[in-house]
């Protein structure tokens, strides 16, 4: 499930792919690539221009906190350094219970079904939804009706009716005022924009892609860079003095 971006970088990965084999005689498929940990020490230590989604100012400060270590880890990387995750105040929690710093809690096993798997932080837009339901009672189609107005609320101020709705729910369910509070604050920062976790597992193989070939293969990597330039959030300039500190020799144009 690739957008625009997503179909950009599998276009870079593949040029850069086809040069390999050009030069080396070495097929790299992208499908079958072996999860190594030299790949994700290189992330944790933020060092990852030019690797799709996690190249920003904002993602380089995150990877360091969250250290990711798998495949799964990138795909929470991608999904909350986002304007929703950001604006709900989610970010600072999960990254301090991911390293120890705070404890894990649930109310009760059926919200615990729906948050294990980001320590209890809603990051996705399916979390959200699935804790309409289990945590206030919605119906499918009521979260549905959430959903879609949770991407239009300040165009249309369309999230009133629903806290109300939200708010008396959790408090019929048991659920404390602050925590009911704390939920309808983080579907508000869904409706600055926050990722599906689909489209964050989408991404996040991409990401892993990319930063193989920058790992294994920086050559063929920069080259499918600046051959697809205007790409990510770096000149051909920045890109080439990052090349430089991986050791790569820049030689001049040959217009031949």
């Amino acid at each position: 499930k690739f957008d625009l971006l997503g179909l950009g970088m599998l276009s870079v990965l593949h040029y850069a792919t086809d040069l390999i084999t050009e030069h080396h005689g070495v097929e790299v498929d992208l499908a079958t690539l072996p999860q190594e940990s030299c790949v994700y020490d290189m992330l944790q230590k933020a060092d990852s221009i030019g690797v799709f989604q996690i190249e920003s100012r904002a993602q380089m400060a995150t990877l360091p906190r969250l250290k990711p270590r798998c495949w799964y880890d990138l795909v929470i990387e991608v999904a909350i350094v986002r304007p929703g995750p950001i604006q709900g105040n989610m970010v600072h929690p999960f990254l301090r219970r991911r390293n120890g710093e705070e404890e894990v809690r649930y109310p009760n096993e059926e919200i615990r079904s729906v948050l294990h798997r980001t320590l209890g932080v809603p990051i996705f837009q399916e979390q959200v939804i699935k804790l309409a339901m289990v945590a206030a009672g919605f119906s499918g189609g009521e979260a549905d009706a959430l959903r879609r107005a949770m991407a239009a609320w300040k165009r249309q101020g369309g999230l009133s009716h629903f806290r109300d709705k939200l708010l008396r729910g959790m408090r019929e369910r048991g659920h404390d005022e602050a925590f009911a509070e704390r939920l309808f604050a983080q579907i508000q920062g869904f409706g600055e924009y926050g990722f599906p976790e689909s489209h964050a597992a989408s991404f996040a193989v991409l990401v892993y892609c990319s930063a193989w070939l920058k790992r294994h293969e920086p050559a063929a990597f920069y080259a499918g860079l600046l051959n697809s330039l205007p790409m990510g959030f770096y000149s051909a300039d920045q890109l080439l003095q990052d090349a430089r500190r991986h050791g790569l020799e820049i030689r001049p144009v040959d217009v031949q």
